[in-house]
């Protein structure tokens, strides 16, 4: 007897959306390449349809994930790892904040065209007035955090120094390999959107595989897979 395919699953639009989207927004695909992927599962459709996909449902995936998660997130405001990436739009600079909690979870991102004072204010209020205050908060030496903590009344739990801020540093790289598959990004409101979604995700499926054991990296990978289907089912 031949045994059943691993693809018989998605056979209904919904899954096959599903599919698609996570495929995208998780790995370091094109749109092109996600259409590949699902013609060998016997699926066609265009990248076109990929797009329309990606743009319609995976704000929808990611901000019902990102609820569940800070819903359950009770160690947040212990220590935040911020710092801001350069990222190109059609040539011109521009800049990426991020904020990281101790564990390597993106919190909040935020783009704007400079890092100046005015822009580090504007992105701390937005991750603070959703995730609260952390009581220690990690960045380089750029002298804008020093001047919008102090605006806030938070210049106190600033701490700076050498290698203190490889966790954020480290958690840029998913985003880096990402946006060289996407060949860039052409404006402003793409990278946003992007951004969001490709954090929510990605702390979903981040399982610190290093730091435990075989059995234990799949057991909870596997929690989150199943965890991941029923929220896109909903």
């Amino acid at each position: 007897m031949s045994k059943p395919s691993p693809f018989r699953y998605f056979r209904t639009l919904p899954e096959i959306i599903r599919l698609a989207v996570m495929l995208y927004v998780r790995f370091p695909l094109s749109l092109r390449n996600v259409e590949d992927l699902l013609h060998e599962r016997g699926i066609d459709v265009s990248h076109e349809t990929v797009r329309y996909w990606w743009h319609r449902f995976g704000p929808m995936f990611a901000a019902e994930i990102r609820k569940r998660r800070i819903e359950g997130m009770r160690s947040t405001r212990w220590r935040w790892h911020l710092d801001e990436m350069f990222v190109k739009i059609n040539g011109e600079r521009h800049y990426l904040w991020r904020a990281v909690n101790h564990e390597g979870e993106v919190l909040e991102s935020f783009v704007t065209k400079t890092r100046d004072r005015k822009a580090a204010l504007k992105f701390l209020k937005k991750a603070m007035r959703k995730h609260g205050r952390p009581k220690s908060i990690v960045t380089d030496k750029l002298r804008s955090y020093g001047a919008a903590l102090k605006e806030l009344g938070a210049d106190t739990r600033q701490e700076t120094g050498r290698w203190v801020n490889n966790r954020a540093e480290n958690s840029h790289l998913p985003f880096r390999r990402r946006e060289r598959a996407m060949l860039r990004f052409r404006r402003m409101r793409s990278l946003r959107k992007f951004a969001s979604v490709h954090a929510s995700v990605s702390n979903h499926f981040n399982q610190e595989r290093s730091l435990s054991s075989r059995p234990v990296f799949k057991a909870n990978r596997a929690a989150a897979l199943t965890e991941r289907r029923g929220l896109c089912a909903e």
